[in-house]
């Protein structure tokens, strides 16, 4: 790991007030070393008071606790008698077995973590299982998948579920007799619980040798991982808060999950740093630069223990709590808001722009020190024109752009645009019609019908918080859909 651009390095500074560019607090700052031992003692005194780290610091030990259950789990996941093994989760409980998966180039897992009625539409369900991964055991997109898939296969011993204690979910496990439940520690959030059995089941189911994952991961130097995070932290007090994680190509699905820790963790009360994963050089002003070298996909057990501890690190320096999400909520009580009206009307309509207005809109209205936001609510398949996108976004107006899937991004970066600093410019782009119909069964709506509920509410909550938005209707089945758009 190298950081050709970083600040220097050792010691937290920053203001406790959680705004960039304040002056030191009158303590003495914390080294590194320091700081890294508080954090592997689970002592929540490094953030501000209140916070919620004290019921959240599981991960930092959860890699030893869960050791001498890899033979167990790998056993378990070579019984499987299954085709594919179909993984239904939406952010921390998706993002990180997607990586895994993808580093290995494995198709016999495939990752569910959209609303979009074309994807739900394609699951192949013969000789399927279902792993059903949620941490709070309620999300809308997880229950509705689970509807789906088990109106059309209703068959526990077909079903896997993750999920913590006592969470509705385990409640329905029990009901329909599936096959296993993995309790997870619930002293672990969502983006903090890739090396636990959210992230450890799906890599058996995989083929890692996960006593080797986890063997790297307890081999990482936790004073290094926080030492990066300062040094990411102090750049962004110093101005470059948009950070530029370049990955390599073969591992490019990491900075899926790496944006989530980031972003979730860091974008809150006014302040945050912006993560902008690529595989190609991008530079600017406000840039940061990290390397992140991975060659065998072992060695993600470290890595994502490094980012983990470093995001810590970033909280302590910014003043803010790393292991809540202020602002998350927001988007799903706006989005049950319209899906509760139904009853009396049909969806609101929002306005609109032509696609070839993008351009010149976007030139009129970025400001020095603003990021672009492109959130695509689309059929999943389009990920090469999706980043093709992003990066002519970025060569035409030289600020950092960050896209992805709606509604993956609600439960990921979504807190950061609420919830940081006013300087994230939306792109919002949506379906022309619908691209499937495909029911929710119980719901008194489709699944075309909840994702255009979900993007109408984060665009309330995005003006609610002052953002600017323009909102874009393209032909999802077109070759290219954002032919037009910059």
């Amino acid at each position: 790991m190298n950081t050709p651009e970083s600040a220097a390095g050792g010691s937290a500074g920053g203001s406790f007030g959680g705004s960039f560019g304040g002056s030191l607090p009158p303590e003495t700052p914390l080294s590194a070393e320091r700081l890294a031992e508080l954090i592997i003692a689970k002592d929540s005194s490094v953030w501000p008071q209140p916070n919620v780290a004290m019921t959240r610091l599981g991960w930092t030990d959860i890699h030893h606790r869960l050791s001498d259950q890899a033979s167990a789990i790998q056993s378990w996941a070579a019984g499987i008698d299954a085709q594919r093994v179909v993984l239904i989760g939406m952010g921390g409980s998706s993002l990180g077995p997607e990586v895994l998966r993808s580093a290995v180039g494995d198709r016999r897992l495939f990752v569910l973590d959209t609303t979009d009625p074309a994807t739900v539409d394609s699951v192949p369900v013969d000789g399927s299982m279902f792993l059903v991964s949620s941490k709070s055991g309620g999300t809308l997109e997880v229950r509705s998948l689970l509807a789906s898939m088990w109106d059309r296969i209703p068959d526990g011993s077909r079903f896997v579920a993750i999920t913590d204690p006592g969470t509705e979910l385990e409640r329905i496990s029990q009901e329909r007799s599936f096959s296993k439940v993995f309790v997870n520690d619930p002293d672990i959030g969502g983006r903090y619980s890739v090396l636990s059995y959210f992230g450890l089941v799906p890599a058996a189911v995989l083929g890692y040798d996960v006593a080797t994952l986890l063997e790297r991961a307890n081999s990482l130097d936790p004073v290094a991982a926080v030492r990066l995070g300062l040094e990411i932290a102090n750049a962004a007090l110093a101005g470059r808060d948009k950070l530029t994680i370049r990955v390599p190509e073969t591992f490019a699905a990491f900075g899926l999950w790496v944006e989530q820790l980031v972003a979730e963790s860091t974008g809150k009360r006014g302040v945050g740093i912006v993560p902008v994963p690529t595989t190609v050089n991008e530079s600017g002003p406000d840039r940061h630069h990290v390397d992140v070298h991975l060659g065998d996909p072992l060695d993600l057990g470290a890595e994502f223990l490094r980012w983990e501890l470093a995001t810590a690190a970033m909280g302590h320096v910014l003043g803010i709590d790393p292991f809540d999400e202020p602002n998350v909520t927001e988007s799903k009580n706006n989005t049950q808001r319209v899906l509760d009206n139904l009853a009396t009307g049909p969806l609101p309509s929002l306005p609109t722009a032509p696609a070839n207005e993008v351009r010149n809109w976007l030139a009129d209205t970025l400001q020095p020190g603003d990021y672009v936001s492109v959130q695509a609510y689309l059929p999943y398949g389009t990920e090469a024109r999706i980043e093709a996108l992003r990066q002519r976004i970025t060569v035409q107006t030289g600020a950092a752009c960050t896209a992805g899937y709606g509604p993956r991004f609600l439960h990921s970066t979504g807190q950061l645009h609420k919830g940081g600093a006013n300087n994230v410019v939306v792109v919002q782009i949506v379906p022309s019609h619908p691209t499937a119909l495909v029911n929710v069964p119980g719901a008194p709506y489709d699944f075309a019908t909840l994702i255009s509920a979900q993007s109408i509410g984060d665009h309330a909550s995005l003006v609610d918080h002052g953002r600017r938005v323009i909102r874009v209707v393209v032909d999802a089945t077109a070759q290219d859909p954002f032919v037009g758009i910059c």
